[in-house]
């Protein structure tokens, strides 16, 4: 994408307050990764909003961390009627019975250490790329895997921003 303003982006940047609110939860369920983007508008170019992306989600505390991960249904079981979720999930789609009852497995015992959902950008990943990422990354410190939650969530926030700004009707 070049450094531009899209008419999506223009778009993004006329919307009422509730609307962009609830555009950027859709995105984020943080609260406080939502208000700093929007305290930020308008953005000048795409890559000013992904620069406020990325250092909203840096900024993140673990409370907030928490809020957006709360947002994600696990690996494998996208939220009935979320075309979002069933999107980025699509990997699993077509994963068999067995793989599906795995990753049902993992997730549990993932979530049981962690406190929290699996997060992965599953954005055309495989069901066995999913799969193997939870079992290795099952075994990380909560420190960790903070971290990597953290990377996962900025690049599932630059997909679900692209897709505002280059939407024709976002």
């Amino acid at each position: 994408m070049t450094s531009s303003t899209t008419p999506g982006l223009a778009r993004f940047n006329a919307l009422t307050e509730s609307a962009a609110t609830a555009a950027l939860h859709e995105v984020c369920a943080s609260s406080a990764w939502g208000s700093t983007l929007l305290s930020q508008r308008p953005f000048s170019a795409v890559e000013a909003l992904f620069a406020a992306s990325d250092a909203a989600t840096a900024e993140l505390t673990d409370k907030n961390l928490a809020e957006a991960m709360a947002g994600h249904p696990p690996i494998g079981r996208p939220k009935p009627g979320d075309p979002t979720s069933s999107r980025e999930q699509r990997g699993m789609a077509g994963a068999s019975e067995e793989l599906k009852a795995e990753m049902l497995e993992l997730n549990l015992a993932y979530q049981e250490k962690f406190g929290h959902v699996f997060l992965i950008c599953a954005t055309g990943a495989t069901g066995e790329q999913m799969r193997d990422a939870v079992k290795t990354r099952i075994d990380n410190t909560a420190e960790q895997e903070r971290d990597i939650v953290r990377t996962e969530l900025g690049k599932i926030n630059r997909i679900r921003l692209t897709r505002i700004v280059e939407e024709e009707n976002a």
